[in-house]
């Protein structure tokens, strides 16, 4: 006989482990440190290319400008303004994706607890049949 129950349950959760649940069980099966940690080496890989690309872009914007007046520039102070902003962009972006996968990692952790007191609902329904 078919117990209704059962089968609400379990299409639930067939359902969340098509969807959201193969997301949530890959970052389920990181401790919270290291898929922060992920996260964050990412974000900074990420960060200094994106700034390399955009310091290269706004060099070569107006480079017979700035060729012209390199002899004239102080040097160590452009190097110093450049590295400052990288510093910048890079705790920036950091800080972000710890913040990000804080709360991703949390939210995963939440919904996995939610479908594995499921398992045991629907184990329990087993039992009781």
């Amino acid at each position: 006989m078919l117990n209704e129950e059962r089968i609400i349950l379990m299409t639930h959760m067939a359902s969340y482990e098509k969807g959201e649940g193969k997301k949530n069980v890959k970052i389920g099966s990181y401790f919270r440190s290291d898929y922060i940690a992920v996260a964050v080496i990412k974000a900074v890989i990420s960060a200094s290319v994106a700034f390399a690309i955009v310091f290269a872009l706004y060099i070569f914007y107006d480079f017979e400008t700035f060729m012209e007046n390199l002899y004239e520039i102080d040097l160590v102070a452009f190097a110093k303004n450049a590295l400052t902003y990288y510093g910048i962009t890079v705790v920036g972006y950091g800080v972000i994706a710890y913040v990000l996968s804080t709360y991703r990692h949390a939210k995963a952790m939440k919904s996995l607890r939610s479908y594995y007191h499921n398992l045991k609902k629907l184990n329990s329904l087993y039992d009781q049949q």
